[in-house]
């Protein structure tokens, strides 16, 4: 009888963008497929606070830094106590910190570290050393490090996905923004959703609002999300004499509420793994617009669900968005191979068996630790 997956991962970031939201949407699909989950984070983490609001069991403690014993031997003792068989890492801090307790323990459990970032690495120890396998969110990051000098049969793509069937269904939401901020139904909106950091090129977006106005001037802009570029956003908007027309909806629980309400998504991100935001627009039907950066490619094609962009350039930006917003039979239909492309690549669900199909396989190569890590009585 093949052994029960207990998979433990862990997270050291405290806030929330597309990574935890992966973790999180993970952790809820692996339950499903039969595995115990349980997620190790900080006190005050909001992966934690989501997790546990799903029923997903959750262990806090503070990483106080890369080298932090405490949380080593807080982590050895979980692995342990709850006989954790897969320890699945995903930030640099909690990479040492769950690698080593992982490495250390008498239980030894297969280690995955999961790359979420398109930025090069600073360290080989969390990829090459500490983890028996490295998954990647996109084709683009795996190439990345490889280059790097990481083995490529260590290393596997398993692209980030969205729910489908359930949350991000197109037909199932009203779409109620427009309503909420007092605009009339044919107002064309175009909204972003991304935290607000200066890589997700906010700025640039800010910069081509003008240029779109002049063609479509009652267009109106919501960007959903916070971050450490608020007050720098917020600023610019103010300095552009925008606030009316460029509005910050702030950290949102509704997000295919907002994706059904917008006419066209865009984010002009300057670097990006691969973009969980444009596949949730995708599969809220609709159309897209990225960058020419990182794994965006892997999910725009450029003149089939949206269109792509040369970074940093708030022209090419305002041309795309112009040419979207003014032909709504083009949008639609850019919105509905959209839709088709997320069901055909990236579903939540094809994510989560995938990774439950790689747990497993890693668990039969190490058949033999296996055994011994049912026999283990020992300390770690």
């Amino acid at each position: 009888m093949a052994e029960p997956l207990v998979i433990l991962h862990s997270e050291s970031s405290t806030g929330w963008g597309g990574q935890e939201n992966r973790t999180l949407d993970e952790s809820i699909g692996l339950r499903s497929l039969g595995a115990r989950v349980i997620v190790l984070c900080q006190p005050g983490s909001r992966l934690g606070e989501r997790a546990a609001e799903q029923g997903i069991e959750v262990r806090s403690v503070p990483m106080r830094n890369s080298l932090d014993w405490r949380t080593v031997r807080y982590a050895l003792r979980l692995i342990r106590n709850e006989d954790v068989n897969i320890v699945n890492t995903h930030s640099g801090r909690d990479s040492l910190l769950a690698g080593i307790a992982g490495r250390l323990s008498s239980r030894r459990p297969i280690i995955i570290r999961t790359r979420h970032l398109a930025l090069p690495i600073t360290s080989k120890i969390t990829y090459g050393l500490l983890p028996h396998k490295v998954v990647t969110v996109s084709g683009y990051v795996r190439s990345a490090l490889v280059e790097r000098g990481i083995p490529p049969e260590r290393v596997v793509a398993i692209p980030t996905g969205v729910d489908v069937r359930g949350r991000f269904d197109p037909h199932a939401e009203a779409g109620r923004l427009k309503q909420e901020l007092g605009l009339r139904a044919d107002v064309p909106l175009v909204g972003t959703v991304a935290i607000l950091r200066f890589k997700k090129g906010h700025h640039v977006l800010i910069e081509a609002v003008p240029q779109i106005l002049r063609a479509v001037p009652h267009a109106v802009f919501v960007f959903a999300g916070d971050g450490p570029q608020q007050q720098n956003i917020a600023r610019a908007i103010r300095d552009r004499g925008l606030e009316g027309t460029v509005r910050l909806l702030g950290l949102r629980r509704d997000i295919p509420n907002v994706l059904k309400s917008i006419d066209v998504f865009v984010l002009p991100t300057l670097e990006e793994a691969l973009g969980t935001s444009f596949l949730e627009a995708m599969a809220m039907g609709k159309p897209v617009i990225g960058t020419r950066v990182g794994g965006v490619p892997e999910a725009i094609r450029d003149g089939v669900n949206g269109f792509l962009v040369k970074p940093n350039d708030p022209e090419d930006l305002a041309n795309a968005t112009i040419r979207i917003l003014r032909d709504p039979a083009r949008a639609r239909a850019m919105g509905l191979e959209g839709r088709k492309i997320v069901e055909a690549e990236f579903t939540v669900q094809g994510m989560c068996q995938r990774m439950h199909d790689l747990y497993r396989s890693m668990l039969a190569q190490g058949g033999k630790n296996g055994q011994r890590r049912r026999r283990a009585d020992g300390a770690g």
